[in-house]
């Protein structure tokens, strides 16, 4: 048995060159940009990747390690730990691999990898909370082609969420207390997860709703009244209407109506990235200081936490069920 941890992915490099080969993948996934081809292909190749990957560049310099993107760096960690946990409880019977949507290390080459060493039943686990069609059901279509491409298709199980899992809502809200332990609390907890269109939610994509009870359930897990908490969506791009309320107009907003302190934390991420350790703990914190705000905390993603990774394994025990009987 085989399980394939995935997340969106990062460029090879902080360079303009390697953002631009990430955006060119990124982008053209029908999945994640709705627009008719032929308009959308004279749009990406005629402006946006004439335009973005300079400054997309420039803020991956921001947040770049010794180990490389801080995205891949970490979901390799949590991929190893995992692997350490699956071996403990089923010895070589369950092989893990890394394979990110876009970029490197890919899904083809997890798959592959699987593939040699003669998995013939495969779980695919996103590192996405909250369902999409922009995530999960995207990774779920690379994975599907590129098993029907075996000699041999394997039995596919899918993580499709996990927005609602005890687990999953008790270690967010453990990571908020132990920030507030040490750093103290602001006067409200942000929860900031990543925008999507408006339309899509119109259309009946799922994942605004499982982020409102995402975010209520971790709220009344540490007890928190109405007015200490508010839910926000990040990271929106182009000009046309997104989920809201913004994150960042919510921050800009906030000193004027008395709330100048506040703990900001991203339930949605699995793993620190570019856009919470550059949008949200550096570009997001200084307009909300600069708009009157005196102290801003961003609470790190779950990233390789110990609750992190029983979760994961708790997810592969789940959707495994019969399948680790058997292997």
């Amino acid at each position: 048995m085989g399980v394939v941890v995935s997340n969106l992915g990062s460029p090879d490099a902080p360079s303009e060159e390697a953002v631009r080969r990430y955006l060119a993948e990124f982008l053209w996934d029908p999945r994640v940009v709705q627009i008719p081809r032929p308009l959308w292909w004279l749009i990406l190749h005629g402006i946006v990747l004439r335009t973005r990957p300079r400054k997309s560049a420039a803020n991956y310099q921001k947040i770049w390690t010794p180990e490389g993107s801080p995205l891949t760096a970490i979901s390799r960690q949590q991929v190893l730990r995992l692997r350490e946990t699956l071996e403990r409880e089923h010895g070589d019977r369950v092989i893990a691999a890394l394979g990110m949507r876009y970029g490197h290390p890919s899904l083809p080459s997890a798959l592959e990898e699987l593939r040699r060493q003669g998995v013939g039943r495969l779980l695919l686990l996103p590192l996405y909370p909250q369902y999409s069609g922009a995530t999960t059901a995207s990774t779920l279509d690379a994975v599907t082609a590129a098993v029907n491409c075996w000699p041999a298709r394997p039995e596919l199980r899918v993580v499709e969420h996990y927005f609602d899992a005890p687990a999953y809502i008790e270690a967010v809200a453990e990571s908020i207390r132990e920030s507030r332990t040490v750093n103290g609390s602001g006067q409200m907890l942000i929860m900031s997860f990543h925008g999507m269109p408006e339309r899509t939610r119109r259309a009946g994509d799922p994942y605004f709703d499982q982020c409102r009870a995402t975010a209520a359930a971790i709220a009344a897990r540490l007890g928190l009244r109405e007015n200490q908490w508010t839910l926000t969506f990040q990271s929106r791009f182009g000009r046309e209407q997104w989920l809201q309320p913004y994150t960042l107009e919510t921050l800009r907003a906030l000193p004027a109506s008395g709330i100048r302190e506040v703990d900001v934390v991203c339930p949605g991420f699995s793993a620190d990235c570019l856009e919470t350790l550059e949008e949200i703990a550096l570009l997001n914190r200084d307009i909300f200081m600069a708009a009157g705000g005196i102290r801003y905390q961003y609470i790190p993603a779950l990233n390789d936490r110990d609750a992190h990774i029983r979760l994961m394994a708790d997810l592969v025990r789940q959707y495994a069920g019969d399948w680790l009987v058997a292997t």
